[in-house]
C-alpha cells in the first residue's frame, strides 16, 4: 500500500508531500491541472526512464520518494534475492540529476532500474487507457485466465522448461554443424591415421635401421678388414700377439731388479690379456659377418616407409609423426563418438519434451475448466454495468507446437448487442465498453489473487450516469481487500471515495506550479459541486453534491 508520496523539482511541481490511506481514494482536478504529471512522477519512482527535461529547475536535481507498507506482501524472499534490506515500511527514492543521469534507491540501498521495475510490479498497478488496449493482447488474456486457474506456478515451470529445451536444441544444432564439418575431413583423416597406425613406428627406429644398413651395405670391406686385422695380431712370425709375448719375456727377465721394470712387465701383461680378448671378439665378429640380401631389402623397405611418411607430413623425425598420429586419433574419435553424443542430446530433448507436454496438458485442462466460470462472472458483472447483452467467446485449442506459455492457442471474440456477430474485441468494442470490461476483469481477479495497489487512470472514460455509479461501487468493493485509487472526471465516482484528493494549478510569484491536497469534508462538497455545475457554485449544485456524498 502506498502511504506517502514526495515530489521535488519535477515538471510543474516544486515540492509536495501527500499521504494516502487504505480503501478507496479519488483524485480529481481540471483538465491540464497536472494529473498526468502526478502519474509521471510516480512512474519515475517505479522505474520508468527519465532525463533532465523533467526538471522544473534545471540547476537542481529532482527527487521522487514513495513509501509503501508491504507488511502483508510476502516480499522477504525478493529482498533477500536482490541483497536489499527488508523493511515493512519500504522507501523507494529516485533522483534525476541536472546532467540527466539518474539514481535509484530502495531503503537507501542503491539499485538498478531492472530491480525497481520488478519490485514496482508487486506494489502498484497503474491502469491507463494503454492497458485497456492490452485486452486485445493474447498474452494478457492468458495472464488473466491463468491467474483465475491458479496456473502461475505451472506456467513458470513450463517457461523454464521451454528455455532449457530451446537451449539444448541450439546445442544439438551446433553439434550437428560441427560434426558435419569434421566429417568432411573424416575419411582423409582416417586414412592418414590408419597409415601411421599400420606403420607401427618406434622412437629411434630410423637411426637404428640406418646404422644396420650401413653395416650390411659394407659387408665385404668389413669382412676383409676383420680378416686382415686377425692376421696382423696373430701371425706366427710378425703377429702383434707373438711380439707382445716376446716383449713380455724380455721385461720379465729384468722385472726383479726394480719396481719400475716390474711395472713395465705388469702393464705389458695387461695389454696381452686385453689383446687376447680383442682377438676373440674379432674372430666372433668375423664369423658373424655375412652378406644377407633379403635382410637388406627388408630394412630398406622399412626405411623407405619412414622416409615417405616424413615427407608426406613434412616432418623430420618419428617423434613428430607420432604426435601427428595422436592428433589424427582424436579427430577420428570425435567423429566416431559423435553418434553417442547426438544420441545423448536427443535423449535429453525427449525427456524435456515429455515433461513439457505433460505440463502443457495440465495447464490446458485448468484453462479449459476456468474459462466458462470466468465468462459467466464477467458477463454477469458487465450486465450490472449496462452491458446486458455482452457476450464473450473464448476459443481455446491445444496445438502441436510449444508456444511461449503452453501449447494453447486462444482467440477472444466479443459481441456487445443481441443479433450482432462476434468479432475481435478491439474492433467491435467502444472505449467505454473496453473500460467497463477491464474494470470487471480487475474486480474478478481481486477475488482470486492478492493484487497490489491499483490506480485507475480515467477508467470511467465514455461512461456516465448510473453506469458510473455501478463502476464506483465495484471499485469501492475492491477497496475492501486492497488500496484503490481512481483519477476521475465524474462526480458520481468522486463522491464514492473514502478519501478525496485534488490536483490543481496555482500562480505564485509569476510561476505556475501544480499542487495536490487532500480535501476536507467542506472542500469536498465544493469540488463535487464544481464537477456538477462549473465554477459557479449554485445552491442546486451544492445540494446535489451533498446528496451524492451522503
Amino acid at each position: 500500500m502506498l502511504t506517502t508520496l514526495s515530489i521535488k523539482n519535477y515538471a510543474l511541481i516544486e515540492e509536495l508531500t501527500v499521504s494516502f490511506d487504505n480503501g478507496f481514494s479519488v483524485i480529481t482536478g481540471e483538465t491540464g491541472a497536472g494529473k498526468s504529471i502526478l502519474l509521471g512522477a510516480l512512474g519515475l519512482v517505479l522505474g520508468k526512464r527519465a532525463d533532465s527535461t523533467f526538471l522544473k529547475n534545471s540547476d537542481q536535481k529532482c527527487i521522487v520518494e514513495a513509501e509503501f507498507n508491504i507488511h502483508n506482501y510476502d516480499l522477504e524472499s525478493f529482498f533477500n534475492d536482490e541483497d536489499l534490506d527488508f523493511e515493512s515500511s519500504t522507501i523507494i527514492r529516485r533522483e534525476i540529476l541536472p546532467n540527466g543521469k539518474s539514481r535509484a534507491f530502495i531503503n537507501d540501498t542503491p539499485t538498478t532500474l531492472n530491480v525497481l521495475n520488478s519490485l514496482s510490479e508487486k506494489l502498484i498497478d497503474i491502469h491507463s487507457q494503454h492497458q485497456t488496449l492490452a485486452l486485445s493482447d493474447t498474452n494478457f488474456q492468458f495472464e488473466i485466465i491463468d491467474a483465475l486457474a491458479s496456473n502461475e506456478q505451472k506456467v513458470a515451470s513450463y517457461i523454464r522448461g521451454l528455455s532449457l529445451y530451446n537451449s539444448i536444441i541450439k546445442e544439438l544444432e551446433e553439434l550437428k554443424t560441427s560434426q558435419s564439418e569434421v566429417k568432411q575431413q573424416h575419411e582423409y583423416n582416417l586414412h592418414l591415421f590408419t597409415e601411421l597406425e599400420t606403420a607401427d613406428l618406434k622412437v629411434g627406429e630410423q637411426e637404428e635401421i640406418e646404422k644396420d644398413l650401413d653395416v650390411m651395405n659394407n659387408v665385404e670391406l668389413i669382412k676383409l678388414s676383420l680378416t686382415e686385422s686377425l692376421q696382423i695380431v696373430d701371425d706366427e712370425e710378425i703377429g702383434i700377439n707373438g711380439l707382445i709375448g716376446l716383449l713380455k719375456s724380455k721385461l720379465n727377465q729384468i722385472a726383479p731388479f726394480s719396481g719400475e721394470y716390474n711395472s713395465f712387465f705388469k702393464r705389458i701383461e695387461s695389454v696381452e690379456i686385453e689383446l687376447k680378448d680383442v682377438i676373440q671378439e674379432l674372430e666372433r665378429s668375423n664369423e658373424s659377418v655375412s652378406f644377407n640380401p633379403a635382410e637388406i631389402e627388408k630394412l630398406g623397405d622399412r626405411l623407405q616407409i619412414i622416409y615417405d611418411l616424413s615427407k608426406k607430413h613434412t616432418v623430420n623425425s618419428i617423434s613428430e609423426l607420432l604426435e601427428i598420429k595422436e592428433t589424427l586419433s582424436e579427430k577420428v574419435d570425435q567423429v566416431e563418438n559423435s553418434s553417442r553424443e547426438l544420441s545423448k542430446k536427443q535423449k535429453e530433448i525427449d525427456k524435456i519434451v515429455a515433461d513439457l507436454d505433460k505440463l502443457a496438458m495440465s495447464i490446458h485442462k485448468n484453462r479449459k475448466s476456468t474459462i466458462p466460470k470466468f465468462t459467466k462472472k464477467l458477463q454477469l458483472m458487465l450486465k450490472s454495468l449496462g452491458m446486458e447483452n455482452a457476450r464473450f467467446q473464448f476459443n481455446l485449442s491445444f496445438s502441436q507446437n510449444f508456444l511461449s506459455n503452453g501449447k494453447d492457442e486462444l482467440k477472444l471474440l466479443f459481441s456487445a448487442n443481441k443479433g450482432e456477430n462476434y468479432g475481435e474485441l478491439k474492433k467491435v468494442a467502444s472505449g467505454g465498453e473496453l473500460s467497463r470490461i477491464m474494470l470487471s476483469i480487475k474486480s474478478i481477479l481481486s477475488d482470486y489473487i492478492k493484487l497490489p495497489t491499483i490506480i485507475f487512470d480515467e477508467i470511467d472514460t465514455g461512461v456516465s450516469g448510473e453506469i458510473s455509479n455501478k463502476m464506483s461501487d465495484i471499485m469501492q468493493q475492491m477497496s475492501l481487500n486492497m488500496q484503490v485509487m481512481s483519477i476521475t472526471h465524474l462526480p458520481q465516482i468522486a463522491a464514492k471515495g473514502n478519501h478525496h484528493y485534488k490536483v490543481y494549478k496555482e500562480d505564485i510569484q509569476n510561476r505556475t506550479i501544480t499542487q495536490l491536497k487532500r480535501l476536507s469534508s467542506e472542500e469536498r462538497v465544493n469540488e463535487i459541486a464544481e464537477m456538477l455545475g462549473g465554477k459557479s457554485l449554485t445552491d442546486s449544485a451544492l445540494a446535489h453534491a451533498k446528496e451524492l456524498l451522503n
